[in-house]
């Protein structure tokens, strides 16, 4: 009977799993979960908790659980240093501590749960990266316990309570998304316009979709018009081709402007109402130094020629217009504010000169506006009704709104909305053209890249997009979000359509020989899509020897009753493997009468090739985030923080239907994933299908895959020395961790990971859950039996 209650919002971050779990496991608090709430706080029993490791401590002995032991607090700082650590050959020395530790135990401490396996648990679940490693099924101990852990009836509600909490949440965001059915201020159907106002000067990425979504959305709601206007006010930035890759890349959404308008088609104009800003007193040349007018605008000192006459102004804009010597040491700035508290309102450059040519106006111009000045009057010169801005814009709405009243110009209403932003996730031009000029991503269109062509690359829908990005709703809230959510929608969205498909992989298959197979290659025609008949048909073929991957058959135990997929039952009747353990044939019996519903393993095969039927090859790709670190700093160096491996290629045989597939189809591998077909390579006389993972969401999916292995190829880099990046290739097997008993160092000091003492500048510390072998029989009552790593 719940005697306490703990008190947390969902969105804390890190979550904490392991306090919520064990109050639910010992029935002896029940959890609130508060929006508002700070952190974390446990009443029970008329006395407050406030951090986790309390709480769970708390909990472990009101509800009874086992007693601690000595080892306890080892745990407790184990789970703190896990949940830190961002060091790669740190955390897997520490996995591979537990997995040998719990090789001959069901639980960390005594003979059932205790708070030290809870601490721990919660740990793990809560990181996406732990987790990643954990499905690299290089720890099955380990594994096996987190899984136990989780699969507790008490462990599924405490989870369950947390997903309705946010499903909760996510209803009433619905209701508040809706409020975009509320519509824009003042709004007039079929007279509505609005406009999406790009540079030239690069691709459009994630951040700008919103963009161009919500103001397509809003011209559609009632019947406008959504004009594309090209920002093309700074020629030293700006090209005409990058014009038509934003085309394009509106084109990958499905969005189509209404009209497609330059700032530059506007410049006679905008000059004209400098002219008329000069003549009424409301703007002055300026040839301060850019340091110093940046100081006195912080300090809010007027510009000594603040005062200057109207023909003193008119004279120095002229020499700008000209392009002179002396005309270039001048720009032009309003007389708006010296001191206002809001400092785009203090005096702001509203023109300045450029003697590069134009790609579009040639050397017709000297000076050009900027973008402060020329984005209300431009708007007001092509009729846009409201102007969708960022937040990050909302200090210079005064400035908008005060160059429009100046100037004596109709209203635009201004609508303001958050500023999109993913974590691992760059967004910078400058930055993401680094890694293009390093070579370590294929171009502007890498899946990797948040550009628009890269996310569409990677197999995210326009559908997904939309969706997503209208469900944020009107809110200003400045937050890096997390990919899962997307991934997660784009899944539902592709599920109910991706034909499914069938593949091996070359990395040591199984030629199965099935008895009571049939005598020649059969070949039947069946559904694409079980569920949905209008995906379409493919032919499956049917032979006596079939291929299958090593893991399945692996997992396979003697005289065993498997399910092969599409086909029916077949019993496991012999096993042949090498020296190594890997198995090099297998040997079924079909049992087409017997019941799949019985059987734990369905597996995938297909039939072994034949001049008649062959298979395609095909390489299955997935990628990992680029940076390390979830939001760069301003003065963080980029090289220090990129991924050293950030591609990993896996070689498969695919079923050979695929060769019907056009590049960016969306399929699915059963019992692998989604995927994107992404072309066919040459290699050599050798065609290969290549396809790209889909992220579906999940927490493993969106872990880090480099694993230890993947360090090893980064040179390890330590002040001082030029940083450099490991090629950012590897192959699927770079991502799983070496084995436990290679754990240890090497006598020179290197480990498995290639990583010395002297590389990482740090102490060595003894293991946090202890390094000496445990006596069995004493510790777990069993026998001494010889080691399954020595047999």
């Amino acid at each position: 009977m719940a005697v306490g209650t703990l008190t947390v919002s969902f969105k804390e971050s890190p979550f904490p799993y392991a306090a919520v779990a064990i109050a639910s496991y010992t029935k002896k608090a029940e959890v609130d979960y508060d929006e508002s709430a700070s952190g974390l706080t446990l009443t029970l029993e008329g006395t407050q908790f406030t951090t986790e490791e309390d709480a769970v401590k708390a909990l472990a002995k009101a509800g009874g659980l086992g007693e601690d032991s000595i080892k306890t607090p080892a745990y407790f700082t184990l789970a703190k240093s896990l949940a830190t650590t961002t060091a790669i050959p740190q955390i897997i020395s520490s996995l591979d501590s537990l997995d040998d530790f719990l090789a001959c135990r069901t639980f960390l401490v005594g003979h059932e749960s205790t708070a030290a396996d809870w601490i721990v648990w919660g740990v793990f679940k809560g990181n996406l990266r732990l987790v990643g490693l954990l499905k690299n099924n290089q720890h099955q101990h380990l594994m096996r316990w987190y899984n136990h852990l989780e699969s507790l009836e008490p462990t599924q509600a405490a989870l369950a309570g947390l997903a309705e909490a946010k499903a909760s949440k996510a209803r009433l965001n619905q209701k508040t998304a809706s409020s975009f059915a509320l519509g824009l201020q003042n709004a007039k159907e079929g007279e509505v316009v609005t406009r999406f106002p790009p540079e030239p000067s690069g691709y459009l990425h994630i951040g700008h979709t919103k963009a161009a979504i919500l103001n397509k959305y809003f011209a559609k709601m009632y019947n406008g018009k959504m004009v594309v206007r090209f920002d093309d006010t700074n020629p030293s930035k700006e090209r005409a081709e990058f014009e038509d890759t934003i085309l394009e890349d509106l084109h990958l959404l499905d969005i189509k402007a209404d009209k497609v308008t330059h700032t530059s088609d506007y410049f006679d104009q905008i000059y004209e109402l400098a002219i008329k800003i000069i003549k009424i007193g409301l703007a002055y040349a300026d040839d301060t130094e850019q340091a110093q007018m940046r100081e006195e605008r912080g300090q809010g000192i007027a510009s000594r020629r603040r005062d200057a006459t109207v023909e003193e102004n008119l004279s120095r804009f002229e020499e700008m217009t000209k392009g002179t010597e002396e005309g270039i040491r001048w720009c032009l700035r309003a007389k708006m504010s010296v001191d206002n508290p809001n400092k785009a309102m203090r005096d702001p450059v509203i023109y300045r000169c450029n003697l590069d040519p134009h790609h579009r106006t040639g050397s017709k111009w000297k000076v050009y506006p900027t973008y402060d000045f020329a984005c209300p009057v431009v708007d007001v010169l092509e009729g846009i009704t409201h102007a969708l801005r960022t937040i990050e814009y909302r200090d210079r709405n005064a400035q908008y709104h005060w160059f429009i009243e100046a100037l004596g110009l109709r209203h635009v209403y201004i609508w303001d909305f958050s500023r999109l932003s993913f974590v691992y996730t760059l967004l910078s031009k400058r930055k993401l053209r680094w890694f293009v000029e390093q070579g370590l991503v294929s171009g502007w269109d890498d899946p990797r890249f948040p550009t628009v062509r890269g996310i569409r690359r990677r197999g995210m829908t326009i559908e997904a997009l939309t969706q997503f990005m209208l469900s944020q709703g009107p809110s200003q809230a400045i937050v890096s979000l997390e990919w899962d959510s997307i991934w997660a929608l784009n899944k539902k969205i592709i599920d109910p359509v991706a034909p499914r498909f069938w593949s091996v992989l070359k990395t040591k298959p199984v030629l199965v020989t099935i008895q009571g197979g049939p005598l020649e290659v059969v070949v039947k025609t069946l559904p694409k899509h079980k569920k949905n008949p209008e995906v379409g048909e493919k032919k499956t073929v049917y032979a006596s020897s079939i291929l299958i991957d090593q893991d399945d058959a692996l997992s396979f135990e003697d005289n065993e009753e498997i399910t092969l997929m599409d086909w029916g039952n077949a019993i496991v009747r012999s096993k042949t493997t090498d020296s190594s353990g890997t198995i090099t044939a297998l040997s079924m019996e079909l049992h087409l009468e017997g019941d799949f519903k019985k059987t734990t393993k369905k597996i995938t095969w297909l039939a072994q090739p034949t001049t008649a039927h062959p298979l395609v090859n095909a390489t299955l790709i997935d990628y990992d985030y680029l940076i390390t670190k979830k939001k760069l700093e301003e003065n963080d160096e980029l090289k220090d923080f990129a991924t050293p491996v950030t591609e990993f290629r896996e070689e498969a045989f695919a079923d050979a239907n695929v060769r019907e597939l056009t590049r960016g189809d969306i399929i699915q591998f059963e019992r692998r994933g989604y995927y994107a077909f992404d072309g066919v390579a040459e290699r050599g006389k050798q065609e290969t299908w290549e396809f790209i993972l889909i992220p579906d969401g999940r927490a493993a999916g969106l872990a880090s895959k480099a694993g230890g292995t993947a360090n090893a190829e980064a040179p390890q880099r330590s002040k001082g020395e030029e940083s450099k990046v490991a090629p950012a290739t590897a192959s699927k097997q770079a991502k799983a961790p070496a084995a436990a008993a290679d754990a240890a160092p090497a006598a020179d000091g290197v480990d498995r990971y290639g990583i010395t003492p002297a590389d990482t500048k740090m102490y060595k510390v003894d293991m946090a859950v202890g390094a000496e072998v445990p006596d069995i029989k004493d510790a777990t009552k069993m026998y001494r039996v010889e080691s399954v790593y020595e047999l």
